[in-house]
C-alpha cells in the first residue's frame, strides 16, 4: 500500500490501477464462468483432488487476516493494518489459482451424490433432506457476493495503495463485511461438500 506519511493521493496511478482491475475482474469472471463447461484432460495419473482442502484452507487463512487487519485498524496501527490486508491478498490470490485449476481439470462435486456418478437421484436426494437446502443457503450468497465483491475488494485495495485514504475507509466499510463472509463461507461449504468429493 501506499506511504502512509504521504498523504497527497496519486491520482493518475489511481486510475491507471482501476482499469487493471477491471481487467482483472472481466478475466477472472470469464474463467469462473468457463470452468464448468471446460475440462482439461490431466496426463494419466495426474490427479487434482488434492486442491480443495488447499483453497478452503487459502480461504480460511485469509479469513483470519482480515480479522487481524480489523484489529489492527481498530487499535489505529495502519502499519500492521496493511501487513495484514497483504497477506489476506495473498492466501486469496492463493485461492483463486487453485480454485480455477480445479474446477478446469476436475469434474463438480454434487452435494448428496453418495456414488460421485455427477447425478444427484432421488434416493440419495433424501438421504441429505434439509441439509442440501442448508448447503444451498450457504453457497448460493458465496458465490453471488464473491462474484460482486471482488472488483471492489481491489478497488479499496486501490484507494490505500495510492493514497486515497478517506475513500478507502468509506469503502471498506461496505466491502471488509462482504469479502470476510466469502471467506468464512467459503471453507463451510468445502466441509458441508467433503463427504462427496
Amino acid at each position: 500500500m501506499g506511504d502512509l506519511q504521504n498523504n497527497k493521493p496519486d491520482l493518475k496511478k489511481a486510475k491507471q490501477l482501476n482499469i487493471w482491475a477491471w481487467v482483472v475482474t472481466a478475466v477472472v469472471l470469464l474463467l469462473v464462468g468457463m470452468m464448468r463447461r471446460v475440462k482439461i484432460p490431466l496426463p494419466e495419473g495426474m490427479d487434482f483432488s488434492f486442491l480443495p482442502p488447499f483453497h478452503s484452507s487459502m480461504n480460511a487463512l485469509a479469513a483470519i487476516a482480515l480479522i487481524v487487519a480489523l484489529i489492527f485498524i481498530k487499535k489505529k496501527d495502519m502499519k500492521n493494518h496493511q501487513k495484514a490486508i497483504n497477506v489476506a491478498m495473498v492466501f486469496s490470490v492463493l485461492f483463486l489459482l487453485s480454485y480455477v485449476i480445479y474446477h478446469f481439470t476436475s469434474q463438480e462435486v454434487v452435494f448428496g451424490d453418495a456414488n460421485k456418478d455427477g447425478i444427484l437421484d432421488a434416493a440419495e436426494a433424501a438421504a441429505v433432506g434439509s441439509m442440501r437446502t442448508v448447503y444451498l443457503a450457504i453457497l448460493i450468497p458465496h458465490v453471488i457476493l464473491a462474484a460482486v465483491v471482488f472488483p471492489f475488494i481491489l478497488f479499496t485495495y486501490i484507494r490505500a495503495y495510492t493514497g486515497q485514504y478517506e475513500a478507502h475507509r468509506k469503502m471498506a466499510k461496505y466491502v471488509f463485511p462482504i469479502w470476510l463472509f466469502v471467506a468464512v463461507s467459503g471453507p463451510i461449504c468445502y466441509w458441508l461438500l467433503r463427504p462427496y468429493y
